[in-house]
């Protein structure tokens, strides 16, 4: 495989992931551990994210800055992201990542149900940007802010209505929080990836069936891999994309 671009502005940069330990997550956590960054995530999976720094360390990374917790848990998330923060000197850059695509009949959902699909794929999303935008103001050196939705915001499918709900959501929290803060220099902008070929998805969803539906529905004929909306995020987050915010990116292999 050809060597992935290398973003000089990244190194040093402080950089705090939601949802680091598997997945797109663990991919951006090992990306920008790569570009020199100094990182810091979040996730309930405590024994994967000591895996996943293991595996950096093992590369000549630096180990990235962990914390077990909830991100529904507001008060952690926000401390969490304090604490990162003072343990690197500052805060460039926060990448809100955590989901939750569970499968739900739309008459069966109850209302602590509801709530939580929210808390989980947007709520956190927003309270994580609160605090973020706090030390980006403080410091008064600018940020950017990368927003994870998902093509399910514009298509819509039956089976999961919150998620497509909340995802919908991180697009307008993107565009009101871009034009709040663009006079502060914090970017805010939205990726918004189609069936990235994660562990979860191969265990609970992605079967030959669907994957072959999708196959017909694509331009491209191959699978997205976490690495790939990795590498926009490090697009993002890097000097490169200085005058880009409000907007939003899809990847999804020319799926939409």
């Amino acid at each position: 495989m050809k060597a992935h671009a290398t973003y000089p502005s990244l190194a040093g940069r402080r950089v705090f992931i939601t949802g680091g330990a598997s997945g797109i997550g663990a991919a951006m956590v090992e990306a920008f551990t790569g570009q020199g960054a100094v990182v810091g995530h979040c996730d309930l999976a405590a024994e994967a994210a000591e895996t996943l720094a293991d595996a950096i360390a093992a590369a000549g990374h630096a180990r990235p800055w962990f914390r077990a917790l909830d991100v529904i848990d507001t008060p952690a998330l926000q401390q969490a992201i304090s604490d990162f923060a003072a343990a690197a000197g500052g805060l460039d850059v926060l990448v809100n990542n955590v989901a939750n695509d569970n499968r739900h009949d739309p008459l069966q959902m109850d209302e602590a149900g509801w709530r939580r699909c929210m808390a989980v794929n947007l709520d956190c999303a927003f309270f994580a940007s609160q605090r973020a935008v706090e030390l980006m103001r403080g410091a008064g050196s600018g940020g950017a802010i990368i927003n994870f939705s998902s093509i399910t915001a514009l298509l819509g499918p039956a089976e999961m209505p919150g998620y497509v709900t909340a995802k919908a959501g991180l697009l307008g929290l993107t565009k009101s929080f871009a034009r709040r803060y663009g006079v502060d220099g914090i970017r805010v902008n939205t990726i918004l990836p189609g069936w990235v070929v994660t562990q979860r998805q191969l265990d609970l969803w992605l079967t030959p069936e669907a994957e072959e539906e999708w196959m017909e529905q694509a331009c491209l004929k191959q699978r997205i891999q976490p690495r790939d909306a990795a590498n926009l995020a490090l697009f993002l987050a890097a000097d490169d994309s200085r005058m880009i915010t409000n907007q939003q990116f899809v990847i999804d292999a020319g799926r939409v």
